[in-house]
């Protein structure tokens, strides 16, 4: 039996696809694009139907080598492959070749492959990925903004002195449309301070409080750069700012910590970007450690392993805010796994990070400009063409770097 998929594939017209009998995995490649702070790793599986491929992302900062890597160490188990048996796929990415998948790298690139092969099976069957799970549980998605709209030297290198700065970076994101910010509000800080870096986060978030009043969100990145004792805090400073959730106030390693500072304040706490597998988010949960799960669906093994950790979210009645300052493609997947989660309420965005990002992808989605907010992208799979000339002109370079260090010389945390 054929069947015609009616939608484009790939920029192509439409395709014939023998989808009852065998198709293959006949490669899998990697196309590295330097953005400054990141080498956005995109991922093209491609099959032995003509002009039948998916894309996905595999970006992991500072670690673009040991990724491509992994992919083609991976990739080994795949050629000759189903594409359609993704589940039959994941659990050989993650349970053969011995080492299980947890480690960020190996799940990074397990996870680049799976949104690829997500992307594939919406392209066979002609619809986007979120109808796949189930169709769309929400007419649109709210997009938060990183101050500076993701610069590096607007979100990262402002300082924490210069709050006023805080404050016209707000008002320039609210004049875009956004109804909701994120800061990087809380300085580097020792494992015990006085009150200076808490003097100093609590003026920024006045600053960007004072500017945009009471109906815009806040959120403060804390980047996990307190200490436990300094976390609570931060915590106790700011809650007085009615933050819409204050992220990773102490390292993710320390789950009994984040369990002790959710329990001792009312702004909800958001974690779980550096986690990597459905076990480590159990842990969190039982702990009661958050109320925001900022899972990171091209880290913690794509499509597959997200949706898992998004039903036990559920059961525990965590949200979804999923972490997604990387490329376009991985926005794309976000927004598709939005779509189709009831617990999903807000989509992080970078927008200029780099001035082309535009030239890169042409997206399915619809956003709303004077409101931020997103309507469900209704072409198949991800729904994204990717320009590969445009990303031949900018190859890889080593990401700049980020390095702290405290007021003595020691080591902090970026």
């Amino acid at each position: 039996m054929w069947s015609v998929v009616s939608a484009r594939l790939a920029g192509v017209g439409p395709v014939a696809l023998d989808v009852k009998n065998a198709m293959k995995i006949t490669a899998i490649e990697t196309l590295v694009c330097h953005a400054r702070m990141r080498n956005w790793i995109f991922v093209k599986v491609l099959t032995d139907q003509p002009g039948l491929f998916g894309w996905g992302e595999a970006t992991l900062e500072w670690h673009t080598r040991s990724v491509v890597g992994a992919i083609e160490d991976v990739a080994c188990l795949l050629i000759g492959e189903d594409p359609r048996r993704v589940e039959h796929l994941w659990q050989m990415m993650w349970r053969q070749h011995f080492w299980h998948g947890s480690g960020v790298v190996r799940s990074t690139a397990i996870a680049g492959i799976d949104i690829a092969l997500w992307d594939i099976i919406g392209k066979v069957h002609g619809t986007a990925c979120h109808r796949l799970w189930g169709g769309p549980v929400r007419d649109w998605i709210r997009l938060y903004c990183h101050l500076g709209g993701g610069n590096l030297e607007s979100f990262y290198q402002t300082p924490v002195e210069n709050s006023g700065r805080f404050g016209e970076l707000a008002q320039r994101a609210v004049d875009s449309g956004f109804s909701a910010i994120k800061a990087m509000a809380v300085p580097p800080t020792a494992p015990i301070e006085g009150l200076r870096p808490l003097y100093a986060a609590e003026s920024c978030v006045a600053a960007i409080r004072d500017t945009v009043g009471g109906d815009v969100d806040v959120m403060v990145d804390c980047h996990a750069r307190p200490s436990p004792a300094m976390g609570v805090q931060f915590a106790r400073a700011l809650e007085p700012y009615g933050l819409y959730f204050l992220e990773e106030p102490c390292w993710p390693e320390c789950i009994d910590s984040l369990a002790s500072i959710n329990a001792a304040v009312t702004t909800p706490i958001a974690t779980g970007e550096r986690l990597t597998h459905l076990a480590a988010f159990r842990d969190l949960f039982a702990a009661r450690a958050c109320e925001v799960c900022q899972l990171d669906i091209t880290h913690c093994g794509g499509f597959t392993e997200a949706r898992r950790i998004a039903a036990l979210a559920d059961a525990y009645r965590i949200a979804l805010a999923p972490h997604n300052p990387q490329g376009p493609v991985s926005t794309a997947a976000s927004l598709e796994f939005g779509f189709s989660q009831p617990g999903y309420i807000i989509c992080e965005s970078v927008h200029e990070d780099v001035p082309w990002r535009d030239d890169i992808v042409q997206e399915g989605f619809t956003i709303d400009r004077s409101s931020r907010t997103v309507v469900p992208n209704s072409r198949p799979g991800l729904g994204i063409e990717i320009n590969e000339d445009e990303i031949r002109k900018h190859p890889f370079q080593q990401e700049i770097a980020q390095q702290v260090f405290y007021r003595d010389g020691s080591v902090g945390d970026w």
